[in-house]
């Protein structure tokens, strides 16, 4: 069994039935999905989504490229905005977290944005899902002080950020991008970080995988991220979904007791 721990069902809605994608992912022993706001324009569209399926979850945040729609709000106005959306299925906070590669929004902007989802995550005790590129220093630095737990999305960073995040007990999330052939400072990571601090996701519609590179992702080729997270660590692919699977339920605490 495994888990997609991050995916965009909105996007996917818009050029698909989402019953058939969520069907293939079952059919695919892809059991249980968590798909992601990146803005809170979109908040009542991905809650939605989930309600309408019992294995869907989903998160309520804004992505840091979106921060400019929030710039306007204090980082406490923004807090209680977001603590305010939280419903049944809301299991996380974000994506939230700091892009300084594509610096589409001010970077002070940015961490107002980080530290309001940081605060909702104190008041509420909901994990947060951090993206973070070419902003490595800030983004140690701010979940250093915030005594939150979460994940990682999408890793691509260093081996110091994996080894920061690790030693704060945020687990790593690997998407599609560990199956490409260049990946292989990624892949050095992947063989190193423990199994039972790893996570496994699409980022759909997204990075798809090989086999699929260059086609719209969907959840059920999270299998393929988890047979390469095997191939790098020796193990089974069974074993790899059902840790992931249980690392999934160990961080997301409200989706356990649903």
């Amino acid at each position: 069994m495994f888990v997609d721990s991050h995916c965009h069902l909105d996007y996917l809605q818009k050029d698909n039935d989402l019953k058939d994608i969520i069907d293939r992912a079952s059919r695919n022993d892809v059991k249980t999905l968590l798909t992601i706001s990146t803005r809170t324009d979109e908040t009542s569209m991905i809650q939605s989504i989930a309600s309408q399926f019992d294995n869907v979850f989903c998160s309520v945040g804004v992505h840091p490229s979106e921060s400019e729609e929030v710039k306007d709000f204090s980082a406490e106005a923004l807090a209680e905005c977001l603590v305010g959306k939280i419903n049944a299925k809301t299991i996380a906070l974000g994506e939230t977290g700091l892009d300084y590669y594509y610096d589409n929004s001010d970077r002070d902007v940015q961490k107002r944005s980080f530290l309001a989802h940081i605060q909702a995550s104190q008041a509420t005790g909901l994990p947060l899902i951090i993206h973070t590129r070419d902003a490595e220093e800030d983004t140690i630095k701010l979940i250093t002080e915030a005594n939150t737990k979460g994940v990682i999305h999408c890793f691509t960073g260093s081996p110091d950020l994996a080894k920061a995040c690790l030693d704060l007990g945020y687990y790593i999330s690997i998407s599609g991008i560990v199956t490409f052939k260049k990946a292989e400072s990624l892949q050095e990571i992947v063989k190193w970080v423990p199994l039972d601090r790893i996570l496994v996701e699409t980022d759909s519609p997204y990075l798809a995988p090989v086999p699929y590179r260059g086609k719209p992702n969907e959840p059920s080729y999270v299998v393929h991220v988890a047979e390469k997270v095997a191939e790098l660590k020796g193990i089974s692919v069974k074993k790899v979904g059902e840790v992931t699977t249980e690392n999934f339920f160990n961080l997301f605490q409200k989706a356990k007791a649903s």
